[in-house]
């Protein structure tokens, strides 16, 4: 079945998505699972929010930093990173890659132009995982109360991947750095043409010219409306593993989740150089999301729950694992602190953005874009190759 991404204009459309079905009773029910989750999602702006106010009043309170009692000069020094890492966190997470993609970039070229001085390696790390955690955390919630994760799909790829994710990291203590930049740019680049060649003008309105049967049985109008969903949301699965999908603008996507085998392998491949260089999973993964013919939004969507969830795992294998096997490890009494209480709140305000501007771009554009951002992604990459080998 070919896919769809259309909104329904009319206004009897929007009643239906807005009303149960008319078999539906009101049922009262004690606070399940269900109705956890829903609240959670209704108000899960309310509470990532909250998390950067926490993390930083803990910097403030808690964290051991070089300097004793430091004073306003200190806490206040890199403020300007607010907005560079604003900016960045949407961009990443508008198009469902890693934030490190970015964030180590721009702490390698541009901060020391704009600071003075440049950052030791283990200092990049821990900026870019800290921010890249709460970042991803924060669009991930966005994106799944939006209606643009297919959860089936992202556990079956973050299973298929952990493995892979995990050997990267532990590989990363002995392999050299520059010669897995070189790979990962040259895998960004072919990552790049494919998507400028790729064809997902089926995710367009009217591009399917046949009409179309819901696959709940009913008319294209009675589309899916699930109630533990906010607004008109739902998604079905037919007998035959056709899937319709409808986000909170009520917009549907239709879509089948056929191409395990290519997916597993390609993020598979992709949790090696996540582990190893911190991303590279969601860059290389989507690619054969959108080669399966997932709906380039789910695919983001999607992708967002894989990323943060190898992310997260890489991470704390960096930080314990190094011991273990007699690599680095991370000193938290030499973390910036004064940069990462400016750079946690704006990776958390850029991932909340993300979904609205991934709903507000058409689906041209969004492939573009991200062509775009892995071919600046991979060129940085062959910059740092080639100051590494000179």
């Amino acid at each position: 079945m070919r896919q769809t991404a259309t909104r329904e204009s009319n206004y009897n459309a929007a009643f239906l998505y807005s009303c149960p079905p008319p078999s539906a009773t009101p049922v009262t029910r004690s606070l399940s699972q269900d109705s956890v989750v829903k609240r959670f999602l209704k108000y899960q702006h309310v509470l990532v929010f909250l998390a950067p106010v926490v993390f930083v009043a803990f910097v403030f309170t808690m964290a051991p930093t070089e300097t004793a009692n430091p004073g306003a000069d200190y806490w206040l020094e890199y403020w300007w990173l607010f907005p560079f890492f604003l900016l960045g966190a949407t961009i990443v997470n508008t198009v469902g890659i890693s934030g490190a993609a970015l964030f180590v970039p721009f702490l390698i070229f541009i901060f020391p132009v704009l600071a003075g001085h440049s950052l030791d390696a283990e200092t990049i790390v821990k900026v870019g995982l800290i921010s890249e955690s709460f970042g991803l955390s924060s669009s991930a919630l966005a994106f799944i109360s939006y209606g643009l994760v297919d959860r089936r799909l992202a556990a079956s790829l973050v299973a298929g991947a952990l493995p892979f994710v995990i050997g990267g990291a532990f590989l990363s203590f002995f392999i050299p750095e520059a010669l897995f930049q070189f790979l990962l740019a040259v895998l960004l680049i072919l990552s790049s043409y494919i998507l400028f060649r790729a064809d997902i003008g089926h995710e367009e309105p009217g591009a399917d010219a046949e009409p179309q049967a819901a696959t709940d049985g009913g008319t294209t109008g009675a589309l899916p409306d699930d109630a533990a969903k906010l607004g008109p949301a739902g998604v079905v699965t037919s007998d035959e593993g056709n899937v319709t999908r409808v986000d909170r603008d009520g917009n549907d996507y239709r879509y089948d989740r056929g191409g395990y085998l290519e997916r597993f392998g390609v993020y598979g491949f992709g949790g090696v150089f996540q582990g190893l260089a911190g991303f590279g999973i969601g860059e290389i993964g989507i690619v054969s999301m959108l080669r399966s013919s997932i709906p380039v939004r789910v695919a983001i969507g999607t992708n967002h729950i894989v990323v943060a969830t190898t992310a997260i795992v890489a991470s704390l294998t960096h930080v314990f694992g190094g011991g273990l096997v007699g690599g680095h490890s991370m000193n938290l009494a030499l973390t910036p602190w004064n940069m990462v209480i400016f750079t946690v709140p704006a990776t958390v305000i850029g991932g909340q953005i993300a979904p609205y501007v991934a709903a507000a771009l058409d689906t041209g554009t969004l492939k573009r874009f991200v062509a775009f951002v892995f071919a600046v992604i991979a060129t940085a990459l062959f910059v740092l190759v080639g100051q590494a080998v000179l």
